[in-house]
């Protein structure tokens, strides 16, 4: 089977602060060879959209996940690198929030390229705050569906609306951009929302986001509602899913789909409750399936995916999809011989670990085959025989069966036991 590489794309989209084509940190080498086609298969290799913009919100929906809180120099540090890696908005939090908050939303804007974006309720108070943060554009929500509407904001749909249209009118005046979201949008009577949304598109909305503020949506479902919401402003259109049942990037990508400009998502997932459509899969799923370059740097998204690990206090999955430990990692032995000749052939080889920066493994355990064994023991600087080689699967094996992981070392153990020889300087290399 042939693994066609596709030409070079141009065309990235371009943003408020730089067109992403003539700005200079944006030339990356790794657009020559951006993705891989699908070789032969069932599959549609024909994008249904060509364009897609990422609004990042780890800064705010993310933070707000269950026991994380990120400082000041951790706000600083991810908004750094996400404004590197060419993200088109950075949603850098609440600033009517805190004093540290608002810091925190002033001097990111202050120092990135990216467009930077703060959270406001339909409140004056809040409304003020963002825009003397300096940020590019104020995402003020408000709730629309009759739960949220009578239980927690306590206000009528009258007042919603007046609130929601004096807010934008605000912002619009300021000279930000202004996006809109209907809190609860998927749950929210359909006649209200459109009543809503022509409401503030009457008074210049540059975007409507669509929140699925509890993970209800199906992808067909979000894709009617996105078409609907569309065919009733003329600003752009935002999605933004949660993860409740699983299905946060499904709804995102579906948004894409049915016409929306961008999509808000999280690294890793995280976010209120269940989290929300994770970045590194939205990101990657545009690019590689759907062919669609977004500008990003995709080559820094295992780092990134790292950091907010470590700033977050949540523990990436290992099955976590595009950065987990086991996302390029084998250990049966059909699977891992079959990647040792081609990689292609059990990863989805329109994805590979160098283009978001990972590494693939051959795992030694209870399902390895003689492939991986022998690979391994070629790169620990060893040149075993076929007897050797079997002699070590054996073993690898009965060790993995005990559920005991086999390390370098205990590979080392297992050769010298067989009475390999190894090229010493290769070995102590390879334990360097």
């Amino acid at each position: 089977m042939t693994v066609l590489v596709s030409p070079p794309e141009v065309g990235l989209l371009s943003s408020p602060r730089c067109d992403r084509v003539q700005c200079p940190k944006t030339s990356r080498a790794r657009r020559l060879s951006r993705r891989v086609e699908f070789s032969q298969g069932t599959l549609r290799t024909e994008s249904e959209f060509d364009k897609a913009r990422i609004f990042d919100t780890t800064l705010r929906d993310g933070e707000q996940s269950p026991r994380t809180s990120f400082s000041y120099d951790d706000k600083r540090e991810i908004a750094a690198l996400l404004d590197a890696m060419n993200v088109h908005v950075i949603e850098a939090g609440f600033p009517v929030n805190s004093d540290a908050e608002f810091a925190a939303v002033r001097d990111i804007a202050e120092s990135t390229e990216t467009t930077v974006c703060g959270l406001a309720r339909v409140v004056e108070e809040d409304v003020e705050a963002a825009l003397d943060s300096g940020v590019e554009m104020v995402h003020v929500f408000a709730s629309t569906s009759d739960v949220q509407l009578e239980d927690s904001m306590h206000a009528t749909r009258e007042e919603v609306v007046e609130r929601s249209v004096e807010s934008v009118r605000r912002v619009n005046e300021a000279g930000a951009e202004v996006m809109f979201s209907p809190m609860d949008a998927t749950r929210t009577d359909e006649d209200f929302l459109v009543e809503i949304v022509e409401a503030v598109d009457e008074v210049g909305v540059d975007w409507i986001n669509i929140p699925d503020t509890c993970g209800v949506a199906t992808p067909t479902r979000y894709m009617k509602l996105t078409e609907l919401i569309a065919s009733h402003t003329d600003g752009r259109v935002d999605v933004h899913t949660h993860d409740d049942f699983g299905l946060a990037s499904a709804n995102a990508l579906a948004g894409f789909e049915a016409g929306a400009s961008q999509a808000q998502v999280s690294v890793n997932g995280i976010g209120e409750r269940a989290g929300n459509a994770a970045f590194e899969e939205v990101v990657m799923a545009v690019e590689s399936i759907y062919g669609v370059d977004t500008g990003i740097d995709t080559t820094r998204i295992t780092e990134l995916a790292k950091l907010v690990e470590e700033k977050s206090g949540m523990p990436i999955p290992a099955n976590k999809p595009v950065v987990g430990a086991n996302a390029f990692s084998h250990e049966s032995g059909i699977h891992a011989a079959g990647v040792i000749e081609n990689a292609a052939t059990f990863e989805p080889g329109i994805m590979t670990p160098e283009m978001v920066g990972a590494t693939r493994e051959l795992v030694l355990g209870k399902h390895t085959g003689t492939h991986s064994v022998r690979q391994r023991l070629r790169d620990a600087g060893y040149d075993p025989s076929e007897e050797a080689v079997r002699a070590v699967t054996r073993k690898v094996k009965d060790h993995g069966a005990d559920k005991q992981q086999v390390t370098d070392d205990v590979l080392h153990e297992f050769a010298e036991s067989v009475g390999l020889e190894a090229e010493r300087e290769r070995v102590t290399e390879g334990r360097h």
